[in-house]
C-alpha cells in the first residue's frame, strides 16, 4: 500500500499535490510523522546517493585490480562491470561457488555458477531439496548491501574464469572478501570518490529543503560508519556547494548530533567508546566523552543508547533512515524498537518494470485460480487425476519472462509469485520504505502513513469461478489459453 493512500493532514480547502510515481513512500506498519521527535540518518546510499552503475563500476575495477596485484591472472582484467547481472540479497555458497537467490525459508529460487544459470534438475544435483540452511554462516554468505553489488559481480567473473581454465583457486571467496576490506579500509575507494564527486554522487537540492523542514519540528542526527574526513567532504558537497546564493550555511548546522565511525551493527548493541572529533585535524581527542551534547560537535563511536541519552529521546520517538537491511534497519528495530525507514534505490526500476509487466503477474494469479477450480470438487475418495502439466509449464514461462524484465538475476523482491529473502526482511523490519529518503519532502510533517490490513489465508474469502469469468482460461490440447 502506498503511503499517500490516506492523507488525513490535508484539508479540503488546500490544493492537493499529486505525488509522482517515484516520489511515493510505502507502508508496512502505520506511522504518524507528527509523533516522531527525532530523525536519524545513515550517510552512504541514504543521504549520499551514489550514481549507478558508475559507482559500482568503480568498485568493481578496484576489486579486480587488487586481485591481480595479489597474484590473480591478468586475463581477468578483460572483465568489465555489467549492471544487468547482480542484485542485492544473493547468497554465496562458498562450497560450490554458486550464487543463490532464496526466499525467507532458504528455498532456492535462482542458482548460477559464474554466468551459467542452472535448470531445476541441475539445482537438485547440488541441493537435493532445493533448500539451504541459511544459518550455516561458515558456508553461506549473504550479500545484502549496495556495496556488495561490485563484489557479487567480481565473484561471478572469477568463477566463470576458473571454470573454463585449468588453473583453480580454492580460496576465491575469502580473497574477494579481503580485497573488499582492503579498498574500504585503506581508503582507496573513498579517495577515488572524493576526487570526482560529480561523477559518482547525486546532489539533490531537495535534501537541503528536507533537512531544513525536519529541523523545525524535530531533532536530527547523522550516524555513519564512515570516518570524519570522508563524511565532511561528502556533506559539504551535498549541503554547502549545492546551496542557493545567500542561503549557504555550515553542513554541521543541519544536525543536532553527528556520529562517525559508528561500526554498525555494533552501534545498536554494546557500541564502542564515545570520543570527540577534532574537526580541524580530523583526529580523535584523548579520553571518553561523558559531557552533555554540544551542538556542532562531532563524535566518534558510541552507541544507540548514548544517542538516545544525548538527545533525550526514546525508541519509538525515533525514525531511523538507512539503506542496510541488516546493519541499519533490522538491528535498530529489534534491539532498540526504533521506527524504521528503508531506502531501496532499486525500487525506481522495480516500480517501472512492475507497471509494465504486471499483466504477467495477473495471468499467474488467474492460473492459480484455475488450479483451485480443477481440484475444487475433489476429495480423498476421488479417482480423477487432473493434468496440470500445461498450467505448470505456463507458470514457469511467465516467471522467467517477469524475472528477465528486471535483469539476469531477476527482481530484488520476487521470483514469479514468490518473495525473496530481501523482500521478507523488508516487510518484517521496515515500517516505511521508498527509493529515496528525500521523498519525505513530498509529505506533510503531520502525515499518517496507514498500513494496509493483512489477512491470513483463512480470513481471505475463497474466489469462485465468477471472479475470473471475465478472463476465461481454458485448456485445449494441454495448452493454457487466455480468452
Amino acid at each position: 500500500m502506498m503511503g499517500d493512500a490516506m492523507d488525513v493532514s490535508v484539508s479540503s480547502e488546500e490544493p492537493r499535490r499529486k505525488r509522482g510515481f517515484e516520489q511515493r513512500i510505502f507502508v508496512n506498519r502505520s506511522l504518524t510523522l507528527e509523533n516522531i521527535k527525532c530523525f536519524g540518518f545513515d550517510m552512504d546510499y541514504t543521504l549520499a546517493v551514489y550514481k549507478s552503475p558508475e559507482y559500482e563500476s568503480l568498485g568493481f575495477e578496484l576489486l579486480r585490480d587488487r586481485l591481480v596485484s595479489i597474484g590473480y591472472p591478468h586475463e581477468i582484467l578483460r572483465y568489465t562491470y555489467d549492471p544487468s547481472f547482480p542484485t542485492r540479497g544473493l547468497v554465496i555458497d562458498t562450497t560450490y561457488g554458486n550464487l543463490l537467490k532464496v526466499d525467507s525459508n532458504g528455498n532456492i529460487l535462482v542458482c548460477s555458477h559464474g554466468f551459467y544459470f542452472f535448470q531445476s534438475q541441475d539445482i537438485h544435483k547440488y541441493y537435493p531439496n532445493k533448500f539451504i540452511q541459511r544459518d550455516d554462516t561458515d558456508r553461506f554468505y549473504i550479500l545484502n548491501t549496495l556495496f556488495n553489488l561490485s563484489e557479487t559481480y567480481v565473484y561471478a567473473c572469477l568463477v566463470d574464469f576458473f571454470t573454463r581454465c585449468s588453473r583453480y583457486k580454492t580460496n576465491m571467496f575469502q580473497d574477494v572478501r579481503d580485497a573488499m576490506d582492503y579498498i574500504h579500509n585503506t581508503g582507496t575507494l573513498k579517495e577515488r570518490t572524493i576526487k570526482n564527486l560529480e561523477k559518482y554522487v547525486v546532489r539533490d537540492p531537495n535534501l537541503i529543503v528536507l533537512l531544513t523542514r525536519l529541523k523545525q519540528v524535530a531533532k536530527i542526527f547523522l550516524a555513519t560508519n564512515s570516518d570524519y574526513k570522508y563524511t565532511e567532504a561528502m556533506m559539504k558537497y551535498l549541503l554547502e556547494s549545492g546551496a542557493k546564493p545567500g542561503q549557504k550555511k555550515p553542513w554541521r548546522s543541519f544536525f543536532d548530533l553527528i556520529v562517525v565511525d559508528t561500526r554498525k551493527p555494533l552501534f545498536f548493541a554494546e557500541g564502542t567508546v564515545l570520543r570527540q572529533v577534532d574537526t580541524d585535524t580530523g583526529k580523535l581527542r584523548i579520553g571518553t566523552y561523558t559531557g552533555d551534547l554540544h551542538h556542532g560537535t562531532v563524535y566518534s563511536g558510541g552507541s544507540s543508547d548514548i544517542v538516545s541519552d544525548l538527545l533525550h529521546v526514546k525508541g519509538k520517538d525515533i525514525l531511523y533512515v538507512g539503506d542496510h537491511i541488516f546493519g541499519d534497519i533490522l538491528k535498530s528495530k529489534k534491539r532498540q524498537g526504533w521506527k524504521t525507514f528503508l531506502v531501496v534505490p532499486e525500487l525506481t526500476k522495480e516500480l517501472h518494470v512492475w507497471e509494465e509487466k504486471k499483466n504477467l503477474f495477473e495471468e499467474m494469479k488467474c492460473l492459480d485460480l484455475l488450479l483451485a477450480e480443477l481440484y475444487k470438487h475433489l476429495d480423498s475418495g476421488s479417482q480423477e487425476h487432473s493434468d496440470i502439466t500445461s498450467i505448470q509449464t505456463r507458470m514457469k514461462v511467465l516467471t522467467y519472462r517477469m524475472d528477465m524484465s528486471y535483469g539476469q538475476m531477476g527482481s530484488l523482491l520476487r521470483s514469479g509469485s514468490r518473495q525473496t529473502l530481501f523482500a521478507s526482511q523488508l516487510m518484517r523490519y521496515a515500517d516505511l520504505y521508498s527509493s529515496s529518503c528525500i521523498n519525505l519532502v513530498h509529505y506533510p510533517l503531520n502525515y499518517l502513513f496507514m498500513a494496509p490490513p493483512v489477512l491470513m489465508p483463512h480470513e481471505a474469502m475463497p474466489h469462485s469461478s465468477a471472479d475470473f469469468a471475465s478472463r476465461e482460461l481454458t485448456i485445449t490440447n494441454h495448452t493454457v489459453m487466455m480468452n
